[in-house]
């Protein structure tokens, strides 16, 4: 599950074998085909969580679909990461209140990956000689904030890195019984001021997409 339906097609056009559009709706590519002989589907999800929410709704209560990869772009806020690190999102921390509705404002629910898929995704990384870093994140409703001094403070406690899926992800994944996981790689810098290309961020992340191929299939 790309965020952007353009890398939904370049993976399909790269990857799968046999691969066939079978959703264009609102330019929201999704394909199937097989890869080491095996189906999988590419659905792009849009950005932002509530975008992504809708997307992994219908896949999983109206598809049957059981285990989602989210392979996207984020922003680094740790200075251990470098531009095109790839990252493994064991959790992700949000400032969207979509949560704090699910539970009436009186829990902080915790959405995690699944465990079972993270250690798969490891071991694929360590195969494919790809020094993937497992941790935090933080799943942002604005792409634009008010308050950068914020993501020093999230880096001090552990997060890596920002985007805009996980949570909700993590969060209808769990709701609905399906496993869900989420690796990125780092487009962005926060601190450093450092980017990658429009092109960079859609056709040039081979190792996440490699990692989440093998995990899926595993």
């Amino acid at each position: 599950m790309p965020g952007d339906p353009l890398r939904a097609k370049w993976i399909a056009e790269n990857y799968l074998e046999d691969a066939k559009c079978y959703s264009t709706v609102r330019n929201m590519f999704g394909f199937t085909g097989t890869y080491q002989g095996k189906p999988v589907s590419v659905q792009g999800s849009g950005m932002g969580m509530p975008s992504a929410s809708i997307y992994a709704h219908e896949l999983i209560n109206e598809y049957g679909v059981k285990t989602l990869i989210r392979v996207g772009s984020c922003g680094a806020l740790s200075d251990e990461l470098n531009l095109r690190d790839v990252v493994a999102a064991i959790g992700s921390s949000t400032d969207s209140n979509m949560n704090r509705m699910r539970f009436d404002g009186l829990i902080d629910y915790a959405p995690v990956a699944d465990f079972g898929l993270l250690r798969t995704a490891v071991e694929v990384a360590e195969r494919r000689g790809v020094n993937m870093v497992v941790g935090p994140i933080l799943a942002a409703d604005a792409f634009y904030t008010d308050r950068p001094d914020l993501y020093d403070t999230l880096a001090d406690y552990g997060v890596l890195a920002v985007e805009m899926e996980s949570a909700a992800l993590y969060t209808i994944a769990a709701r609905y019984k399906a496993k869900a996981l989420t690796i990125l790689t780092v487009s962005d810098h926060i601190k450093r001021g450092e980017a990658t290309t429009a092109q960079e961020r859609e056709q040039t992340f081979s190792q996440m997409v490699e990692i989440a191929l093998d995990t899926a299939i595993a």
